[in-house]
């Protein structure tokens, strides 16, 4: 397998935009570890991949917020389920 490229990780993010909540989860994690490979690599512009990682774990918690607020929707709109408020 070839070594991840700043490049591949910014294609993922943008491929995550289109997905649902799982598969972007875990397109974003898989950018994440992309990420983390390339730590070491002096190759790598480090501002530049330090701008993804940052731009990742944003649309991570992005994510994970409107999975939380579409089910916290779905319980208040469903009151007789027991996840409802």
């Amino acid at each position: 397998m070839t070594e991840p490229t700043l490049e591949d990780v910014q294609r993922r993010l943008d491929r995550a935009s289109d997905l649902g909540t799982e598969a972007a989860l875990s397109t974003l994690r898989t950018a994440r570890e992309d990420l983390r490979a390339l730590e070491a690599d002096s190759d790598v512009d480090e501002r530049r991949r330090e701008e993804l990682a940052d731009t990742v774990e944003q649309r991570i918690r992005q994510v994970d917020d409107r999975d939380a607020y579409d089910s916290e929707l779905g319980a208040a709109m469903n009151p007789e389920d027991e996840d409802a408020p």
